[in-house]
């Protein structure tokens, strides 16, 4: 099966705001975006799959999906208590025990990254077992980064590693078995 994955759109957030789960608005750039991500999908996916989050939604609509399926597995990590604040005011007693360990570490009222891969694998767990050949998820840059690590064998401490542009696309194999699994391409 393939999966092809495009992150959303750029957001209408200040530079170092924490964000996750935040429901945040697309940037004035939106419509030219939606353009350029146009042009990269096929016609004929059987499935296509977003987040509830609305910058996914907003761009599910406006390329003129149809027939799309929420899903929460697809959510953009949970910052859980960060939401919405700057990383600098995030107290450093808070913030470096999940920065030395954030594989592992629960954000406050959130999640570790650890939390978020599994979600994801489950998640492809449940495509693995579908009759599909053409998958479409509208999705984050976090739950790419999992994708790659779950079907690559990427050692999560080294996910922050593998770029994830706004608008940009992957094609992923998903086979029957993980040993059949790898990425198809960038674009």
């Amino acid at each position: 099966m393939e999966i092809h994955v495009i992150r959303h759109t750029p957001v209408a957030v200040q530079k170092g705001i924490c964000y996750g789960q935040l429901d945040v608005d697309v940037a004035d750039t939106f419509v030219d975006d939606v353009g350029k991500i146009s042009i990269q999908l096929d016609t004929d996916y059987d499935a296509i799959f977003c987040s509830p989050l609305s910058r996914c939604l907003k761009l599910s609509k406006a390329l003129h999906l149809e027939g799309v399926r929420l899903d929460k597995r697809l959510m953009e990590f949970d910052y859980g208590d960060w939401e919405g604040k700057k990383w600098e005011d995030i107290p450093q007693e808070k913030l470096q025990p999940w920065m030395d360990d954030f594989v592992n570490q629960k954000i406050p009222n959130g999640e570790s990254l650890r939390d978020i891969f599994h979600r994801v694998e489950e998640f492809i767990t449940t495509l693995r077992t579908a009759d599909y050949k053409k998958v479409l998820l509208v999705t984050h840059g976090g739950v790419i980064r999992c994708l790659w690590a779950s079907i690559l064998e990427i050692p999560l401490q080294n996910l922050f590693k593998v770029p994830v542009g706004f608008h940009e696309k992957f094609v992923f194999n998903l086979g029957t078995t993980k040993e059949l699994d790898g990425i198809i391409r960038k674009g």
